[in-house]
């Protein structure tokens, strides 16, 4: 099947080379400002997205927007975009790279070999900013404490498993068990970029009253030119800027969780999530049996986009690779982590509601993170015997972490509804 699928590729020009060729000609009317390999780069992220809409990854392809395209990168070291000497060289121009003398960091990871670089634009209070991302060969230095020389980052021994939601995570390994919320640095936004969007929906109606119908629709089947008042652009941006900062915290919230869990152990286990299926609204409209009214068919799409979950274990999994490991996926239809018990060796349903085993006085989430760290080597069944084994130790460390969550809510911490204390 997979030979026939290339041969009708090839006979239709559905591979990546002949969107090189296409875009030949058109990069001789730009050659002053992009290079031919620039242009290939660019073809092959082209080629990218069509090939999700081939595979039903995605629907459909969303073509970039006039001012959209915020980054562009070469295929080498050694023509078109290159860093040499401390500068950006590319079609004639040399820039100097500001790189902080006091950055030891930067300074040792600069020493590798330069694969290629990309070029990134991006708006930070109004104004653009460019920056070099430089691709490296080989893996990051580990940063060192300043004052002692000590390694900031070292991996544990032994294994952890993770029980992620869409806004907390329970970690459970031999020396820890800790209850956390994604990211909590990051602020619900939300409010904010409603009113910027109203906002901006009527400085974009106020500047194009032809543009909609008497009843307020946009007109069909006409080719609309939206015209941008400077004030518009202004809110625009300021929209972006809290979406910008927004994403920062959250990237760097999940490097240090990733960091943490990583020193807790080599051998991470973790279930399969669907997250994009989590995002959908529901299907099916269903009515409130006790009040009558509808319920809303909205489901976590916004504390997905909030907390990003799916982003952590990408993390994680790449801070493994650099010790030659990788996250290990269990098989969630078959393991059932949150329907075990290991006393009895049976399966419970359980509904979304119940945060407690209240037979046996254990947080859910914590005590499906104990039986996924306990799986066994094929990630289909749950080692019973192991989980007797270290379960004393487990319960232990669960107490204590229940115990500081407590003293948290009763400092007037809020805590969310789903952790149950």
């Amino acid at each position: 099947r997979n030979k026939q699928f290339n041969e009708l590729n090839n006979t239709y020009g559905l591979i990546e080379y002949s969107l090189h060729d296409f875009v030949r000609p058109i990069q001789k009317h730009f050659k002053n400002n992009i290079d031919s390999f620039t242009a290939q780069k660019i073809a092959t992220r082209c080629f990218g997205a069509f090939q999700k809409l081939m595979f039903h990854i995605a629907d459909k392809v969303h073509f970039k927007k006039y001012g959209e395209m915020n980054s562009i990168e070469g295929k080498s070291n050694k023509t078109g975009i290159r860093f040499k000497d401390d500068k950006l060289v590319w079609n004639g121009l040399e820039i100097n790279i500001i790189i902080k003398k006091i950055d030891t960091y930067a300074q040792k990871a600069i020493q590798d070999r330069v694969k290629y670089c990309r070029i990134v634009r991006k708006m930070i209070r109004g104004k653009y900013k460019y920056y070099v991302q430089l691709v490296m060969e080989g893996i990051p230095p580990v940063k060192t404490d300043k004052e002692t020389g000590e390694l900031k980052r070292n991996i544990g021994l032994g294994n952890l498993g993770i029980d992620i939601g869409t806004r907390t995570i329970a970690i459970s390994s031999k020396n820890d068990v800790k209850l956390l919320p994604l990211c909590p640095e990051v602020e619900n936004i939300q409010k904010n970029k409603n009113i910027l969007q109203r906002k901006l929906d009527r400085q974009r109606r106020s500047n194009n009253l032809n543009n909609y119908n008497e009843n307020r629709t946009i007109k069909c089947g006409l080719k609309l030119i939206w015209i941008k008042s400077n004030k518009y652009i202004k809110t625009q941006n300021k929209l972006r800027d809290i979406q910008r900062k927004q994403a920062s915290i959250r990237k760097q919230s999940h490097e240090k969780l990733a960091n943490f869990i990583i020193s807790l152990g080599d051998r991470i286990l973790v279930e399969t999530m669907q997250f994009a299926g989590l995002q959908k609204r529901s299907k099916e409209t269903t009515i409130n049996t006790k009040t009558g009214k509808f319920n809303k068919r909205k489901r976590f799409g916004k504390s997905l986009a909030n907390k990003a979950p799916s982003m952590l274990i990408e993390i994680i999994n790449r801070k493994l690779k650099y010790y030659g490991m990788e996250i290990l996926k269990i098989n969630t239809q078959k393991v059932k982590a949150s329907q075990y018990s290991h006393f009895t060796g049976e399966y419970n349903n359980k509904e979304l509601k119940d945060r407690w085993n209240k037979d046996i006085q254990i947080q859910r989430d914590c005590y499906s993170a104990f039986l996924i760290m306990n799986v066994e080597n094929d990630l289909k069944l749950i080692n019973r015997e192991l989980c007797n084994k270290t379960y004393d130790s487990f319960k232990t460390l669960h107490d204590v972490e229940i115990n500081r969550l407590k003293e948290m809510k009763i400092r007037g911490i809020n805590l969310i509804s789903s952790m149950g204390i």
